[in-house]
């Protein structure tokens, strides 16, 4: 007896999937991703409308989506994060709902509870048994972790498991076990494996980012938090990595080996456990090569569920004990409020992610962005987009000086007396104005296009059409 069944046509009939049914996916291949298109290609061919799809992630390899909605296949559309090559077009008005996003955590939580129930998921795995024993560590699409996948696997109604690399039963090492798993489908490839890595996932070596860079290390560095035991996630924008190597260097040369790195690991977090700055990677996508070959080789970088990572409605989560996030910024306002959805022009061009689940655990969260990205300020009065609320962040590092939240008084005083240039956010407004001058208001139209859902399940704002 095994699972296994020999094409996407067949499987579709087994799992009985009918117009309006909600389906899943996960985005562990990232921008390499072949599986969701081939799916909904497939359901299309059979017929079936008016689904509703829950993915972790959208990158733009996922564009043939917008043709499916546009036929009608797709009509209601969930995520964590778009691409801007999707998020223009729902900008635009393609989809007649709005678009759901959630958090990384916020999307768990929702599963898990059955407020966002999932008929059937579609589980890209790199190597699986026909049993539907799967992982993402081994095959030649191997893209390391699976942990988006697993409340998908654990919750969904029914399970198929779609693979390119089947091996004989019973594969021990495994992410998803065969216990949640209803078919096997073999393909001839679920993704390449190359598309894992991205521009955002690169280190910069623009001499204004590594300014950035430095002063963000010199923060921590400042704020008492490291020391032996300290925990760290950093976002995979260039300077984020960047200050990852800056801190690196702080922690090798004053002997400090913290506890754990966490979220999305980058080969930069795995050259600082090899160095031996951390004990442990807890890890919940891998966004390189090197990290899918660390968490294949070495036994502390260790794959955690996105429930275990950041979802608020379990009884602990892995955020709740970070020391440090540094994280990432389109825009942020006086408030300190942080939009990471939309572009300058008003576009979908990304998504909370683990934004603001790792700004509400850690200890410290600090933004890096530079005062004006394309001469536009990126510090203005009100955000366009409301990501992550201002109660949340702690710092905003800017190559002309560092903003300290109101909230925060013990910290200011504290960078003060270190010696860093820390100003307030007004400040920092009128000397990006000065640069760049005030821009003109984006001009958006009435009707909503997407709905963002806070990591607790709450509406925290909405994004309006971009108007032609």
């Amino acid at each position: 007896m095994d699972k296994v069944v020999h094409s996407l046509k067949e499987v579709i009939a087994l799992a009985g999937v009918k117009s309006g049914m909600r389906i899943s996916f996960h985005h562990h291949l990232r921008n390499g991703d072949f599986v969701l298109n081939m799916v909904l290609d497939a359901l299309a061919e059979a017929g079936i409308r008016d689904l509703d799809v829950n993915a972790s992630s959208l990158f733009d390899c996922h564009a043939p989506l917008v043709d499916h909605i546009k036929n009608g296949v797709v009509t209601h559309l969930k995520c964590n994060y778009m691409s801007a090559g999707v998020g223009r077009a729902i900008s635009h008005g393609v989809l007649s709902t709005p678009v759901e996003f959630r958090t990384h955590g916020g999307r768990p939580a929702d599963i898990v509870s059955g407020k966002t129930p999932i008929d059937v998921a579609f589980i890209a795995a790199p190597t699986a048994d026909p049993m539907g024993n799967c992982t993402g560590k081994l095959g030649r699409s191997a893209c390391g972790s699976l942990g988006y996948a697993f409340p998908d696997a654990m919750y969904a109604k029914k399970v198929v498991v779609i693979t390119d690399n089947l091996v004989p039963y019973p594969l021990t090492e495994r992410s998803i076990d065969e216990t949640y798993v209803d078919y096997v489908v073999p393909v001839e490839a679920i993704g390449d494996p190359s598309g894992i890595v991205s521009g955002t996932t690169r280190i910069t070596r623009d001499p204004v980012g590594l300014v950035m860079a430095e002063t963000a290390a010199r923060v921590i560095q400042a704020s008492g938090l490291l020391k032996d035991g300290f925990s760290f996630q950093t976002g995979a924008g260039g300077a984020s990595l960047a200050a990852a190597k800056y801190l690196k260097d702080i922690m090798l040369r004053e002997k400090i080996q913290g506890s754990f790195g966490l979220g999305g690991i980058t080969g930069y977090m795995v050259d600082m456990l090899q160095a031996g700055c951390f004990r442990k990677l807890l890890d919940v996508q891998c966004f390189d090569l090197k990290a899918v070959e660390s968490i294949r080789d070495n036994p502390n970088h260790s794959e955690v569920s996105a429930m275990q990572y950041a979802s608020p409605n379990g009884k602990s989560a892995a955020v709740d004990s970070l020391d440090v996030v540094i994280l990432g910024a389109t825009e942020v306002d006086t408030q300190f409020n942080v939009n990471v959805h939309t572009d300058s022009n008003g576009s979908i061009m990304g998504g909370s992610g683990g934004h603001s689940d790792t700004a509400a655990g850690a200890k410290l969260a600090m933004i890096i962005a530079p005062l004006s990205r394309a001469r536009l300020p990126i510090v203005t009065d009100h955000v366009q987009c409301v990501s992550t609320p201002g109660s949340s962040i702690d710092v905003l590092v800017t190559q002309r000086g560092v903003a300290v939240n109101p909230a925060r008084e013990d910290l200011r005083r504290t960078l003060t007396d270190a010696g860093l240039p820390v100003c307030s956010m007004e400040e920092l407004k009128r000397r990006a104005e000065a640069i760049c001058g005030q821009p003109r208001p984006v001009q958006h139209g009435s009707r909503v296009v997407a709905n963002v859902i806070y990591r607790d399940g709450t509406l925290l704002d909405q994004i309006y059409n971009v108007k032609d």
